[in-house]
């Protein structure tokens, strides 16, 4: 690689940025990506707990992918991060098209046609809920509160 070519970002870098929090990706899923990003929907935004006892019970095949995931990613986030499960929830979980193997079915008069065995590439991005505005340290309100004086002391 040539110096003036720019390296691409790391996975985490791309994924997270600098915020706290882990992913996992599982590779080559045999399933088609269209009906796993259908299960995928349904716990993006989720919390970790109500997430993975929902993938439990969910009807679909594709739900024990995706739940093995979401179960690695939380488990990532733990031991690398030092994580509370409890706080996490999936902030971003996506599916990707795999390799698609192609198979061949014989048809009328000698002739075939293609069958298309699709495989998916599945993310999840787990992160702990940012805190809500009132449970903030009160030093932006502080700030704020000073901004609003001098502007009184302006118009005096």
């Amino acid at each position: 690689m040539s110096t003036t070519e720019k390296a691409r970002p790391s996975r985490r870098a791309a994924l997270l940025g600098d915020r706290p929090g882990a992913y996992a990706i599982a590779r080559h899923v045999r399933m088609s990506p269209t009906k796993v990003r259908r299960v995928v929907d349904l716990v993006r935004g989720m919390d970790v707990a109500d997430a993975l006892s929902m993938l439990e019970f969910a009807p679909q095949a594709a739900s024990e992918p995706v739940q093995k995931v979401l179960a690695s990613a939380v488990a990532n986030a733990e031991s690398v991060d030092n994580l509370r499960s409890d706080d996490l929830f999936v902030s971003q979980a996506f599916v990707d098209e795999g390799v698609t193997m192609r198979r061949i079915r014989a048809r009328a008069k000698g002739s075939a046609s293609r069958i298309l065995k699709r495989g998916s590439h599945i993310t999840v991005v787990v992160e702990p809920r940012p805190e809500p505005e009132a449970t903030r340290p009160k030093a932006k309100q502080a700030d704020k509160q000073a901004d609003t004086s001098t502007d009184t002391e302006k118009e005096a």
